[in-house]
């Protein structure tokens, strides 16, 4: 999961929709300034069923817990294990949200869920493409609810989303998406709205 400015209340709705038994572990990428210590893991922690903990080098994951960016360190995965990386910055963040998405991209292909929520400007978008490329799901915050829409309409306009969803619904969706079962893809209204800023911009 990746967010930015309208992050932090997008992720206490959504984590308090997701089940105490989800069946996959959650990374969260939150643009933080380096100097910050985060309180996120103690919010989300308190917000829903699951356990919330800031991200560890080489640490093993495993489901049913949430992992998140520690500031100034990129978060990536592979070989079930969390990476951290203090690599150059991207979309002038460090954590970047394109980082953590093409690490789980390239290790866990279609067996990832990358999901967008409220932020300015457009980082996610690219790693949401590679997720796709992979085989992945994309998932994308409806930018009509977001405080800061511009990423959700970023990854709209450039990757060929599968579910365009409000907080209210996103974590009965999750769930649903990682027991396998099928969904709807998306509501006519919305692909309406995505043709339509596709068209605009």
């Amino acid at each position: 999961m990746g967010a930015s400015a309208g992050g932090v209340e997008a992720l206490q709705r959504l984590i308090r929709g997701l089940p105490a038994d989800l069946g996959a572990s959650i990374f969260v990428v939150l643009h933080i300034p380096p100097w910050c210590k985060s309180e996120l893991p103690g919010i989300i922690t308190r917000s829903g069923s699951l356990i919330a903990l800031e991200a560890e080098a080489e640490q093993p994951f495993q489901p049913g817990r949430i992992y998140i960016a520690p500031p100034d360190y990129h978060l990536l995965v592979e070989h079930e294990r969390v990476r951290l990386w203090r690599g150059p910055k991207e979309n002038r963040h460090r954590p970047a949200i394109n980082a953590l998405f093409r690490s789980a991209a390239v290790a866990y292909k279609s067996r990832v869920i990358g999901v967008i929520l409220s932020g300015a400007l457009d980082d996610g978008s690219a790693g949401l493409w590679w997720i796709k490329q992979f085989g992945g799901l994309a998932v994308v915050q409806d930018p009509d609810e977001a405080r800061f829409p511009e990423m959700p309409r970023s990854a709209l306009e450039h990757v060929d989303v599968d579910h365009v969803v409000g907080l209210s619904d996103m974590g009965s969706l999750l769930a649903t998406l990682v027991t396998g079962d099928e969904v709807k893809r998306i509501s006519p209204t919305l692909a309406e709205e995505k043709a339509e800023w596709t068209r605009r911009n």
